[in-house]
């Protein structure tokens, strides 16, 4: 009864999806045994990286579609589920309203939070997809935010866009090199952002 309970939680946090995955979630996605898949780890075709002091392996959700692509596999099985957005923003009228455009028109699963603080707890917990982030709201450090993102290894595959007053070139290309992966102008329209987001999950997914 145990295991069987065991078994249904994971395929449970499968379904909803993770950005990082075990040799055991990728085996269920490839339909292998795990140490086909611990063998494609070590001899570098499936790349990713051990948990410090065991022997764990950790393969991101990315990788792992790369690979499935490169080898002509089915993707279907991905644990991908819906798209999951975290806004980072103050909790204003037109934050909420952009929020539940994002749910209603994308059926996206949508979290927001109010500081920098928040945004690091949420996306342990939410895993997101992408992180959108309001360059002027108060009481959030989004360079710092970026930073904390590219550097968790759990983390380093979700996608950061920035909203923002209209930028110039060298500007926009600036936020790119802090780690951003795109940007949308204010006001932001629910149409733009839904387009942003897709055109930047199509990267990966």
């Amino acid at each position: 009864m145990a295991h069987a309970i065991s078994t249904w939680c994971e395929d449970k946090k499968m379904a909803k999806g993770k950005n990082v995955l075990t040799t055991g979630d990728v085996a269920k996605i490839c339909n292998v045994a795990p140490r086909t898949v611990s063998k494609w780890f070590d001899n570098g075709q499936l790349k990713g990286y051990r948990i410090p002091g065991s022997k764990d392996r950790r393969i991101p959700v990315s990788e792992l579609i790369r690979f499935m692509k490169q080898n002509n596999m089915p993707t279907t099985a991905l644990p991908i589920g819906k798209i999951r957005v975290l806004m980072v923003d103050g909790y204003t009228n037109a934050v909420s309203a952009l929020a539940e455009d994002l749910r209603n028109k994308a059926d996206y699963d949508v979290q927001t939070v109010a500081s920098s603080f928040e945004t690091g707890v949420v996306a342990q917990k939410f895993a997101p997809h992408v992180i959108l982030i309001n360059l002027l709201a108060e009481d959030i450090d989004a360079a710092n935010i970026c930073k904390s993102i590219r550097n968790d290894e759990g983390l380093q595959t979700i996608k950061i866009i920035a909203i923002a007053n209209q930028l110039s070139d060298s500007e926009a290309a600036a936020l790119l090199q802090r780690g951003f992966d795109g940007y949308v102008s204010t006001p932001a329209d629910s149409t733009e952002v839904i387009k942003k987001i897709e055109e930047t999950i199509a990267i990966i997914y």
